[in-house]
C-alpha cells in the first residue's frame, strides 16, 4: 500500500501569510491520519522577491503553530534538495525532454511583440493567449538560434479544443474548456523554471500521494493535468481547499486583514488558539465542537467534511477563542505565557536601553514604555494637525511609508530611517517634517522614545498594522486615491 505523501509549497517572498498557514495545517493532518509523510518545499525560483529571512520566517510561524514536516531544506530527507533554486538542472532535463517529444517549443518572442498579440486579442474581444508564433519553427533552426545565445523562454504545447476533467476530491469531476488555457511558459530566460514545470517534477520526483491546495489554483488544473500526461506519470489526488475571506466575502487580504502570522503571535493570540481558528475554516468536528487540538483534529479528519464555502477569517471570532484558550489554562501556565509573550528577559532587555535616562522610578515606566506591550495604539486625531501639510497630505504621507515598509525585508532602523527619509525627499519634504506624524501612530503618543528604535523592537508586523490603524483613523484610502498615489509610489526609488 501507498504511503501518504502531502506538502506544502510556500514562495519565501513576503511575510508568512495565514493562507499558507491554513492549507499547510490540513496537509498535515491528512497525511498524519493517514499514517503518512508531510513535506515542506521552498518555491524560490523568484529570484528578485525570494529571500532567506523570509524562508526562516516560514519556518519559525509554523513552528510557533505546532505544525511539524518530516522533510524540508532545513531537515534534510532523501528527496532533496529541497530548495527549487537547487534544483535548476533537475528541471532543464526534464524541459528538454518535453522538447525532445514535442509537447513543448523554445519561443522567441519578445515582450513588445507578446504585448501587441494581447492587446490586438482584447480589442477583438477574445481571450488573450499566446498565438502560436514559434511553435513551427524547424527544430534544428530553434537549436541554432538557441546555440547563438537568442533570448528564449520554453513553453508547452495544450489543446485548442474540447474539455479537461480535473477530478477534485471535494467537487468531483470538473471540466473546464482548453480554449482558456494559454501556451504556458515552463522555462523562463533566466533559466529558472515557473511554477508550472516546477511544481509537478517536484511533486512526482518527491513523491507525493494528495496535493491540497487553494482554489485559485483550479482554473489552471488542466496545464498541471497535462504535464502529467506527457511526461506519462500518475498524478496525485487533487483537493482544492476553499479560500479565506474576509468579512466583506472578498479574498482575504492584508489591505482589509492582517495577514502575517508572525502578526497574531505578536498580538498576543496563542498558538493553540490559532491553529484551532484555522482548522475551523471549511471543516468542523464530528460533535461540532469549536475548541479542538492539533491532536484532536488529526484523530478526527476527514476531508470530506471540507465545506465549500469561503470560509470567513474574523478576528473578533479568533479573538473569541483564543478568550476561551486563555481562561482554560491553569493559572500558572497563563502567567508563564504572559512572559513568554512580551515580559521576558530579551524582550525587556531591547527597551531597557531606550526608557533608563527617561525615567526617575520604576512607575513612569507604564505611561512611557507602554506601547511596547500593546497591539494597536489609539491616538488622538489632532494629533497629526500638520503645521506644513493638509489632511489629505498627512494621510498620503502615512500611506506612502506604509506601503514601503509593507515591501521592506530586511526589518532595521537603518532602513526603516531611509525609507522614510525617501518618501519625505520625494514630497519635497525634511524627515523632520514627517517624524511628527509617525510619533502618534506608533506609540499613540506625540512624544516617547527614539520611534525609529522603537519601530525596529516593535517589529514589522505591530509597525505596519499602527501606520494602518492611523490611516484609517484619518478618514482611509479613496480607490481613487489609491489609483494615484500608487503611481507616485512606484516613482518613490
Amino acid at each position: 500500500m501507498t504511503t501518504v505523501r502531502t506538502r506544502i509549497a510556500p514562495s519565501p517572498t513576503g511575510d508568512p501569510h495565514v493562507g499558507t498557514a491554513y492549507i499547510a495545517l490540513f496537509n498535515l493532518c491528512f497525511a498524519r491520519q493517514h499514517g503518512g509523510q508531510f513535506i515542506l518545499r521552498i518555491e524560490d525560483t523568484d529570484q528578485l522577491r525570494s529571500t532567506r529571512e523570509s524562508e526562516q520566517q516560514i519556518y519559525d510561524a509554523l513552528r510557533w503553530l505546532g505544525i511539524e514536516w518530516d522533510e524540508g531544506p532545513d531537515v534534510g530527507g532523501p528527496h532533496g534538495p529541497y530548495r527549487q533554486s537547487e534544483r535548476g538542472h533537475i528541471y532543464k532535463q526534464y524541459a528538454n525532454e518535453l522538447v525532445a517529444k514535442g509537447h513543448a517549443f523554445p519561443c522567441f518572442c519578445s515582450a513588445e511583440r507578446l504585448d501587441a498579440v494581447r492587446a490586438e486579442q482584447m480589442a477583438n474581444k477574445e481571450t488573450p493567449r499566446y498565438d502560436g508564433h514559434c511553435m513551427h519553427i524547424d527544430p534544428q533552426e530553434a537549436q541554432q538560434r538557441i546555440a547563438a545565445g537568442e533570448a528564449h523562454v520554453i513553453r508547452m504545447k495544450v489543446p485548442s479544443e474540447g474539455v479537461c476533467v480535473v477530478p477534485d476530491l471535494l467537487r468531483g469531476d470538473v471540466e473546464i474548456p482548453w480554449d482558456r488555457m494559454d501556451m504556458q511558459v515552463l522555462m523562463k530566460t533566466d533559466g529558472l523554471p515557473t511554477y508550472f514545470l516546477a511544481n509537478v517534477v517536484d511533486d512526482h520526483l518527491m513523491g507525493i500521494t494528495h496535493v491540497l491546495r487553494g482554489e485559485e489554483w483550479l482554473p489552471s488544473a488542466p496545464k498541471l493535468i497535462k504535464l502529467y500526461e506527457y511526461f506519462g506519470w500518475e498524478q496525485p489526488r487533487l483537493v482544492y481547499m476553499p479560500l479565506l475571506r474576509n468579512p466583506d466575502k472578498s479574498k482575504l487580504s492584508k489591505r482589509k486583514n492582517p495577514t502575517s502570522v508572525t502578526f497574531y503571535q505578536r498580538m498576543g493570540f496563542l498558538p493553540e488558539a490559532m491553529l484551532n481558528y484555522l482548522g475551523r475554516m471549511g471543516w468542523s468536528m464530528p460533535d461540532e465542537r469549536e475548541k479542538f487540538s492539533l491532536a484532536e483534529m488529526i484523530e478526527h479528519f476527514d476531508v470530506s467534511r471540507v465545506s465549500l464555502g469561503g470560509p470567513i477569517f474574523d478576528i473578533e471570532k479568533l479573538s473569541w477563542l483564543n478568550g476561551q484558550w486563555l481562561r482554560e489554562l491553569p493559572v500558572e501556565q497563563f502567567a508563564a505565557e504572559i512572559q513568554k509573550w512580551a515580559l521576558n528577559p530579551e524582550y525587556l532587555m531591547r527597551i531597557a536601553p531606550h526608557v533608563q535616562n527617561r525615567v526617575e522610578t520604576f512607575s513612569q515606566l507604564a505611561p512611557l514604555a507602554g506601547f511596547f506591550f500593546m497591539g494597536g495604539v489609539s491616538p488622538d486625531a489632532k494629533l497629526f494637525e500638520h503645521k506644513k501639510l493638509s489632511p489629505e497630505q498627512v494621510r498620503q504621507v502615512l500611506q506612502l511609508v506604509l506601503w514601503k515598509l509593507e515591501a521592506l525585508r530586511q526589518w532595521n532602523k537603518d532602513n526603516i530611517t531611509a525609507i522614510i527619509q525617501k518618501v519625505a525627499e520625494h514630497l519635497g519634504l525634511k524627515l523632520r517634517d514627517l517624524m511628527p506624524l509617525i510619533f502618534p501612530a506608533i506609540s499613540g503618543q506625540a512624544s516617547s522614545v527614539s520611534v525609529l528604535d522603537a519601530m525596529e523592537i516593535l517589529g514589522p508586523d505591530l509597525s505596519r498594522f499602527r501606520l494602518r490603524q492611523a490611516v484609517e483613523l484619518l478618514g482611509g484610502v479613496s480607490k481613487k486615491e489609491t489609483k494615484e498615489w500608487e503611481k507616485l509610489l512606484a516613482a518613490i526609488n
